[in-house]
């Protein structure tokens, strides 16, 4: 009979290194909530009363071009009959999820006087509202690349805005940096030292970034190999997520401006490539934005909710539970979307669940995989709001916790 032990020993001594490499790069789920979406607004454009000027505009929209279920079904077809309330209570209670202050395109180049004078004043902005308690539950800036020709102005943005929030005491576990127009991996190993030498100046946790993915050369290197699980290994464990950028990147392919979408093909592979990168490591991926916007009469309106309601339930369909959302009038659709994407599956989820744990027959012999992937679905649909919590844990029960346990996620 084979030595068990003394193979086993001499198959750990084998493979030590590769089970080491597995637990730093796969970690899996971080545990944290994804937000629904990205809001972005120029960095002398926002203000303490941005996020309820957005929340204002929403339903003022929403109340001119669909006061009813009914009319908003009429742009958004695939609206779940217990949505509209809900899209409602969520404009008055949480507006934005994630808010990003742009120092980048939105924002554009300025006197170096001028942006750090934009750069204080949105961050004492932002300070004062999570001092009072009415900023999103995510947020930060964008700053410029680490090119050569914007790196200082985006590094001393940077060390502006997170000087400020550190001395006001508002540097949350929300706070995100996102870097805009990466072009290799050096880029993201020099900002892990960015990151530290900020650390030093202000003495703040740890700071995390997502990577802007809106270049072909963050997707292929010029020998062929995929960049982007090498910008991950860069980042020293302090890169959160991957956001796609619609269009600089089909622009740098050649894509005329008037196919440039998140569902043209060269979009789908940047993103295919951004989704196999991410899986296992705990970084979140976010899709980008539609520019047709919902303004103008009641047709033209309909029409750009149709669309982006459209993108963003082909997103979540993919995989993809985050986007971009440019303008106010945006809002409703991408809760409405959001919230028919999980409401629509929620009964036959908790019923699969219920089933894998023992609690019937779904006429599904789910395996384990296919059950962490059902406990995320409905963790997500508590989070953002399409469902409660006291709901779900009826629907399926199971509570929170044994829910985060089947999802994986750190209790």
């Amino acid at each position: 009979m084979t030595d068990l032990d003394a193979l086993v020993g001499d198959l750990d001594r084998r493979l030590a290194e590769a089970d080491a490499v597995l637990a730093t790069r796969y970690p899996g789920d971080r545990g944290v909530r994804q937000p629904v979406h990205t809001v972005y607004v120029p960095g002398d454009q926002y203000d303490a009363g941005t996020v309820g000027a957005w929340a204002a505009e929403a339903k003022a929209a929403l109340a001119a071009h669909a006061g009813s279920a009914a009319e908003l079904a009429s742009a958004v077809p695939a609206l779940h009959e217990q949505v509209y309330e809900r899209v409602i209570a969520k404009l008055d209670a949480e507006p934005i999820e994630d808010l990003r202050i742009d120092f980048e395109d939105g924002y554009g180049t300025r006197s170096d006087e001028e942006e750090d004078a934009a750069a204080v004043a949105a961050a004492r902005a932002l300070a004062s509202t999570v001092k009072d308690g009415s900023a999103p539950p995510f947020h930060g800036l964008r700053i410029k690349s680490l090119e050569a020709p914007s790196r200082r102005r985006g590094v001393r943005t940077l060390d502006l805005f997170v000087g400020e929030l550190a001395s006001a005491g508002a540097l949350t576990s929300g706070f995100v940096i996102t870097l805009a127009k990466v072009t290799s991996v050096e880029q993201i190993a020099a900002m892990v030292v960015v990151l530290e030498a900020v650390e030093r100046a202000h003495p703040v946790p740890k700071l995390g970034f997502e990577i802007q993915v809106e270049t072909p050369q963050s997707i292929l290197g010029p020998d062929g190999v995929a960049l982007i699980p090498l910008m991950i290994a860069a980042g020293a464990g302090r890169v959160t997520g991957l956001h796609y950028g619609t269009y600089d990147y089909s622009a740098s392919l050649g894509v005329a401006a008037a196919y440039q979408s998140m569902e043209h093909p060269v979009a789908d592979h940047a993103k295919d490539v951004m989704q196999l990168a991410a899986a296992g490591t705990g970084v979140l991926i976010s899709d980008g934005s539609t520019n047709v916007l919902p303004v103008g009469d009641r047709e033209a309106v309909h029409a750009a909710w149709r669309l982006h309601a459209r993108l963003v339930r082909r997103s979540l369909e993919r995989g993809i539970y985050q986007g971009w959302d440019m303008h106010p009038a945006q809002l409703p659709t991408r809760y409405a979307a959001t919230y028919s994407f999980y409401r629509e599956g929620l009964a036959s989820a908790a019923a699969r669940l219920r089933a894998y744990t023992g609690g019937g027959d779904s006429g599904y012999l789910d395996e384990p995989a296919t059950a962490t992937a059902l406990a995320a679905y409905v963790l997500r649909a508590a989070e953002c709001g399409a469902a409660t919590q006291e709901e779900i844990n009826k629907l399926t029960g199971l509570d929170k916790v044994a829910l985060a346990k089947l999802a994986k996620r750190p209790i």
